[in-house]
């Protein structure tokens, strides 16, 4: 059983025996609680703030826990009936011109923590194993004893928070062009608001990343597709897509684009800066996932902000993904007139970043620990890559894997004509394996059907070989 469902479980077990006590008793202490149910002191501790929360036991430091007055007597809220919600939110959407429904599955999915025994090839974060928490930790407790830890920051950020965020894009980008944001997902947000109004298209590479889909939804966008290939977006069929739309906004992904992998060639760059200058555009470069390059990778290539001297790119990167989900630290960077707009909606929806994350995110960065986490995870990422690509070429060799990304977490398979990816995706999670189905990669109707396997969140490569062998199992149900 996990920690999450044992603390549920406790939980409810102590909410059915209050009872028990009268107003003001104390409750048995943690340690007798731990030997009548056999679990370990933080599950009783965190079953026991749940009860706080509901204002159901109080604590009382150094006495113990004792049965809140009028705990008893207290019932659950009834619930009324919602329904009108739903003719209220179609009665808004209606008069938009793209209606703000949003599908979010596609984002849960690498959210939603697995059931127990099952193995996460669909997890977008570092397994815990790899993650650098001994780092983060000691950050976190410098940052604290930082003067002014605990004030008011800039709303921009940091000064050196965004000086570094700026030596890391490069070019001629200063601090003075740095916002500091709440991750990449707040970033990308922050960057559809301020660049497109209700309504307007946004031009998406096919496939992309399920929540900028969300996000260009949710903000009343219309997601056009331009497909991508092993070498990017296709240069061809973006100019089209900006004729065809008149689009001032298009998003894309350098960098090991998610879900393909594929970086942006070198002649393909020029050509999709002068195409969003041309049309008057702006380019969003998610840049999300630099820091996880594998060992093989070479040298990168820079980010487009980098090479652009007209503002013409809108640069968004994170540093979640190469530490923890919980680190929800990024940049929004950007030049000329649009970063005052971009600032203003920064401010309106969040006011700042938390100073003491910003300050624990410059000890981590500032540390010596710092690029020897970033070549630890670049070898076990490069191990566990190679692993279930030779795992899906030996176990599952009709899935096409036409592409081997040299960073990044995933792989993008494509399944025969016909495949049911739905059906493959059910059948895997009953063997035990969670994995991404294609579709909500695309914002108009797939070409075909796919899947998205992630090799981060699992524990080991060993793991890696035994998820693929339940999917090889899986898919030989399918396939009858």
């Amino acid at each position: 059983m996990n920690e999450r469902s044992s603390v549920g479980e406790l939980a409810e077990r102590l909410r059915g025996e209050l009872n028990r006590y009268s107003d003001g008793e104390k409750l048995p202490s943690s340690r007798q609680l731990v030997e009548r149910y056999r679990v370990s002191p933080v599950t009783v501790s965190r079953a026991l703030g749940v009860l706080v929360a509901e204002g159901l036991v109080v604590t009382r430091p150094g006495a113990g826990a004792f049965r809140a007055p009028g705990a008893g007597g207290r019932a659950r809220p009834v619930v009324g009936d919602t329904s009108w919600q739903e003719v209220a939110l179609s009665a808004e959407s209606t008069a938009e011109a793209v209606p703000r429904t949003v599908d979010a599955s596609g984002v849960l999915a690498t959210l939603a923590a697995p059931p127990a025994g099952v193995i996460e090839f669909n997890g977008g974060y570092l397994h815990p194993s790899l993650q650098p928490e001994r780092a983060m930790s000691g950050a976190l407790a410098r940052a604290g004893r930082r003067p002014g830890a605990w004030g008011r920051p800039p709303v921009e950020g940091l000064a050196e928070l965004r000086d570094w965020f700026a030596r890391g894009i490069g070019g001629a980008v200063t601090a003075a062009e740095v916002l500091v944001c709440s991750g990449g997902q707040n970033a990308l947000t922050t960057a559809l608001r301020a660049l497109a109004g209700p309504g307007a298209p946004v031009l998406v590479e096919s496939p992309t990343y399920p929540g900028m889909l969300a996000i260009a939804r949710a903000s009343g966008l219309r997601p056009v597709p331009v497909p991508v290939d092993t070498e990017g977006v296709r240069p061809e069929l973006l100019a089209e897509a900006f004729r065809a739309t008149g689009a001032r906004v298009f998003v894309c992904q350098p960098l090991f684009q998610n879900p393909t992998g594929a970086v942006l060639a070198a002649g393909r760059r020029r050509e999709v800066l002068a195409l969003a200058r041309e049309a008057g555009a702006f380019v969003v470069e998610d840049d999300y996932i630099r820091r996880l390059a594998h060992q093989d990778s070479g040298p990168l290539p820079r980010p487009l902000a980098a090479e652009d001297t007209e503002g013409v790119v809108v640069h968004v990167c994170s540093l979640t993904k190469a530490t923890s989900p919980s680190l929800r630290i990024g940049c929004l960077a950007a030049r000329g007139p649009v970063l005052e707009r971009l600032r203003a909606i920064q401010v309106v929806d969040h006011f700042f970043v938390p100073r003491p994350l910003q300050e624990a995110t410059l000890e981590l960065v500032g540390a010596p620990a710092w690029p020897r986490h970033l070549r630890a995870v670049a070898a076990e990422l490069t191990g566990r890559r190679t692993a279930m690509a030779t795992a899906l070429r030996t176990v599952l060799p009709e899935l096409a894997l036409t592409h081997l990304p040299l960073g990044g977490y995933h792989l993008w398979l494509r399944l025969p004509d016909g495949a049911d990816e739905g059906a493959l995706a059910a059948a895997a999670l009953r063997r035990g394996v969670a994995v991404a189905p294609g579709r909500p990669y695309f914002s108009a109707e797939p070409p075909a059907p796919h899947l998205r396997l992630t090799y981060a969140a699992v524990a080991s490569t060993a793991e890696v070989a035994e998820g693929v062998k339940r999917l090889g199992e899986a898919w030989s149900e399918v396939r009858g």
